[in-house]
């Protein structure tokens, strides 16, 4: 504890947060252990890939999270912050494949298990670096809790969930039509594929009859799945087509003949009207051809080739199989036409390859008996979405939900617990451990399957797996269901819902009982921040430069649930001087405070004082208010205003000749006093936000307690609200603003005082402007002030402003050389005329406006008020000393 010692001249961040940090984790103040004497509060965290560093992304996440905790943990909560990281199966065996690479080798060369231990021994050394990253940011997780989303009790977890989905048959193995990566080698859900609108072509190719008549012209994006085609396709209503319903055509380059068929899910507005269907490699085509019995000819292989049934295209890539296709169509006449034609292309969320439908044999997830009850929590309100717009999102997600696939062709990961008889064929998913023998005719030649399970079905279990399911522990009956969840509105399918669906059928509870839902980090353009852009920002570049704090109050700052926040350096440089604010009039107090410790609460409080602990009253009841709302940037905002302007600018200015000594001791105890309190309570109400600005500071001042983390959070308090007194010093406020801004207009030296006369009709006003003079003296520069009477001749030649009823005047004579102020003015004048007739006049161009962007011809028009705006006052001016 340092109480009572002034703090340095300059905020080092350096000094202070890994300090703060340390002496919080060996403090164990971010620990929770079951208590029932209390209510508990907890959150999860959305585990970051193992294989991750931190970006903007998961600082907003984790800021919001930690104010969310750090807040409740002080409003007395038993508040558990649970972390962990996840396996990142695609990520991780991708990054050690490369590895591999490097060193002249691959995962075949070591085999299945050689390759996993070299996955674990990466994982043991670079996967904690997320989490140092998290621990600089400020993160107050308990990380004697951190989970791995395959450590023993999640793999245990994972089983269980597997074997009793397949045992209820919900859980199954067909052949479907996937995404398949062939890049990645593995199939990928339709959530993980990102679809980019491309520049291509669309192709009309002619498919003729058997008997060489006209046939049928078909539009396609894709010409080398025509090779795999077994149909095409016309809407039933479409007349054109009505009379070819029922016959065949003949499929160019491969000579088969294939029926043309009616099906509703047919645009006839799309190309022709008439569609090729190729069942292997089309979602939509997939269910048509089960729909008509079509057979599947799969012609573009795993490895992104044409396969064996593709002919002489066979070994071709699907690019050259393209051109190739295209140029023999062009030379047999059956290429009609070809058109420039943008569209939505899919591509691996990992590798940015573009995917590849085809049909494989999968594991999949019966959605439908899942996702009923998920829709009822939310419909029924046991979960609520923050805003409330991403409910209709969820909701129509699950009401169009598909079956899951939920198999990977990877070696990393959680691996499919189905083992295979090569006696008899019988499938076997064990109740617990790997068998031996098979129960059907006890053979022992059994063999697990090969694949994984996608990373979201561990995901999935997190807010009851972290907890200790499938065994009943303590933690798993106190601390769930969890409080709330906060994560990003890009993977509300992703996890959210699978959290939801998988929590309700083994937990028969919802996981959380409401879900934040935060924007994207972008750019000061409004851009998504990407590699391939070079406009990402490396949050712990910016903790380097600026400190932990003023990243996460930036982040928040003009935050609201839902939408996307732009970064703007300028704006991590005002809250870095909203830092450096704090600290200086922290450190003001301080040196003021030396010979103060709190005894009794002062009996004789100053009008400042009464308004200081009001407006600060004020505070605590709408912070917390934006808390309990999640309103978090409207909270960060509120504290700004109270700190600076309020606290700063107008109380600590106020009260320094009381803390002089130039009043009572009486008025000197109740002026620190309060400037004590308020400073100490205010530091409260900003630590979840700023958390090791807070704690520095808060050790030096007069205090109980070990740490600001578990000081007790602010309360209103009905008996310091004044607005009464908040009233009267907004008065006296408003009048020396307008004193200010009269000496502005006469650029008149801070340090100078200037003679001022206030005039006013209203007995309460001149009641506050006889009691308080010394306000408006000292922080107006007014002395001497006069108060005079509404009968009362006017100054002239002075400047004069109107407050409510209270007219002020600033007398001329001796404060400035008048005829050399008018000569500065007049010139000022002459150079305003010009530059608003130049601004005018492009104004008035049409082909300025015509061909200017937008934003320059807007920044035209603001020039254009600003000038007449100082045109008005120079104007005023002059006419004020030529009188």
């Amino acid at each position: 504890m340092t109480e009572g010692q002034v703090i340095p001249t300059v905020y080092d961040p350096h000094q202070v947060e890994e300090k703060w940090y340390r002496f919080w984790l060996e403090g164990r103040f971010f620990h929770a252990d079951v208590d029932w004497s209390r209510k508990p509060f907890c959150i999860v965290i959305p585990p970051p890939n193992v294989t991750g560093s931190l970006h903007l992304g998961h600082a907003l996440n984790n800021t919001i999270q930690d104010i969310i905790v750090r807040w409740r943990r002080m409003q007395g909560y038993n508040t558990l912050w649970l972390p962990g990281t996840d396996h990142a199966g695609i990520a991780t065996q991708a990054r050690v494949e490369e590895q591999l690479a490097g060193e002249g080798i691959s995962k075949y060369d070591l085999g299945r298990e050689k390759f996993l231990e070299r996955v674990w021994a990466w994982k043991e050394t670079y996967g904690g670096e997320i989490i140092s990253q998290l621990k600089r940011l400020g993160a107050s997780c308990d990380w004697e809790r951190e989970r791995f989303t395959m450590d023993e009790g999640c793999s245990l977890a994972v089983r269980e969930v597997f074997r009793r989905l397949f045992e209820k048959g919900l859980i199954y193995r067909d052949n479907y039509i996937i995404n398949w990566c062939p890049r990645c080698q593995t199939t990928i859900s339709d959530i993980e594929v990102d679809h980019f609108e491309q520049d291509g072509r669309l192709y009309y190719l002619r498919y003729p009859g058997p008997d060489g008549g006209a046939g049928v012209v078909v539009a396609t994006t894709r010409p080398e799945t025509m090779l795999g085609d077994t149909g095409v396709a016309v809407h039933p209503e479409d007349g054109r087509y009505r009379d070819l319903v029922g016959k065949k055509v003949l499929l160019p380059l491969m000579n088969r003949e294939i029926p043309v068929l009616a099906d509703e899910v047919v645009d006839p507005d799309f190309g022709t009207g008439a569609v090729k269907v190729t069942p292997a490699h089309d979602p939509t085509d997939f269910e048509i051809g089960r729909r008509h019995h079509l057979p599947e000819v799969l012609v573009i292989g795993k490895d992104g080739m044409m396969t064996a049934a593709a002919g002489k295209y066979a070994g071709m890539t699907r690019e050259e199989a393209r051109r190739k296709v295209v140029r023999d169509l062009a030379e047999l006449e059956l290429l009609v036409k070809v058109e420039d034609y943008t569209h939505a292309v899919g591509h691996c969320y990992r590798c940015d390859t573009v995917i590849e439908p085809l049909v494989s044999e999968q594991w999949f997830v019966r959605m439908r008996p899942l996702a009923e009850p998920a829709l009822a929590a939310v419909k029924e309100g046991r979960i609520r979405f923050v805003p409330e717009r991403f409910t209709k999102i969820y909701l129509n997600w699950l009401e169009n939900i598909k079956d899951w696939c939920i198999s990977r062709q990877l070696w990393w990961g959680h691996r499919v617990p189905v083992w295979y008889c090569e006696t008899c064929g019988e499938v076997i998913c064990p109740e617990e451990g790997d068998p031996d023998r098979c129960p059907k005719c006890s053979g022992t030649e059994l063999e697990q399957d090969p694949d994984v399970l996608d990373t979201w079905f561990s995901s999935a279990l997190w807010p009851f797996s972290t907890l200790g399911w499938p065994e009943q522990t303590p933690e798993l009956a106190y601390f769930y269901p969890t409080s709330v969840l906060v994560t990003g509105r890009d993977i509300i399918f992703f996890w959210v819902a699978r959290m939801i669906f998988t929590a309700l059928e083994f937990m028969q509870e919802v996981p959380f009982r409401e879900v934040l839902i935060h924007g994207l980090v972008l750019d000061a353009l409004g851009r998504k921040m990407s590699k391939s852009l070079g406009n990402g920002v490396d949050p712990l570049e910016v903790i380097d430069r600026y400190g932990a704090d003023t990243l996460r109050f930036m982040l928040v700052t003009g935050n609201t649930p839902g939408n996307d926040l732009r970064f703007h350096w300028e704006r991590v440089e005002g809250t870095r001087n909203f830092a450096n604010k704090i600290w200086n009039a922290s450190r003001f107090a301080l040196l003021n405070l030396k010979d103060f410790q709190p005894g009794p609460w002062p009996e004789q409080l100053a009008l400042a004082d009464r308004w200081i602990l009001s407006r600060y009253n004020r505070a605590v009841r709408d912070v917390t208010r934006c808390l309990e709302d999640y309103e978090l940037g409207e909270a960060a905002r509120t504290l700004y205003e109270f700190t600076w302007n309020e606290l700063c600018d107008w109380y600590i200015e106020l009260v320094k000749p009381r803390l002089y000594g130039k009043e009572t001791p009486e008025s000197r105890y109740a002026a620190q006093y309060t400037l004590w309190y308020v400073l100490l309570k205010t530091l409260e109400l900003l630590h979840p936000f700023m958390p090791f600005l807070t704690e520095e500071i808060w050790q030096h001042l007069p205090h109980e307690g070990k740490s600001i983390v578990v000081a007790p959070w602010p309360r209103f308090r009905q008996a310091l609200d004044a607005p009464e007194r908040e009233g009267e010093m907004e008065f006296l406020m408003e009048v020396i603003r307008a004193i200010r801004n009269l000496r502005g207009e006469l650029n008149i030296h801070p340090g100078r005082t200037i003679r001022c006369i206030l005039i006013t009709a209203a007995e309460t006003e001149a009641r506050l402007l006889r009691q308080y003079a010394g306000y408006i003296q000292q922080l107006g520069g007014a002395s001497p002030l006069e108060l005079g009477d509404p009968g009362d001749e006017k100054p002239t030649r002075a400047l004069s402003a109107v407050v409510r009823d209270t007219e002020i005047y600033i007398p001329l004579a001796g404060v400035v050389d008048l005829e050399k102020e008018i000569e500065r003015l007049e010139k000022e004048a002459g150079m305003i005329t010009r530059d608003l007739d130049r601004v005018r006049m492009k104004l008035a161009n049409r082909d300025f406006l015509a061909k200017a962007p937008p934003e320059v011809v807007e920044k035209e028009r603001a020039k254009e008020e600003e000038l007449k705006k100082k045109q008005v006052t120079i104007n005023r001016r002059l006419a004020v000393l030529r009188a």
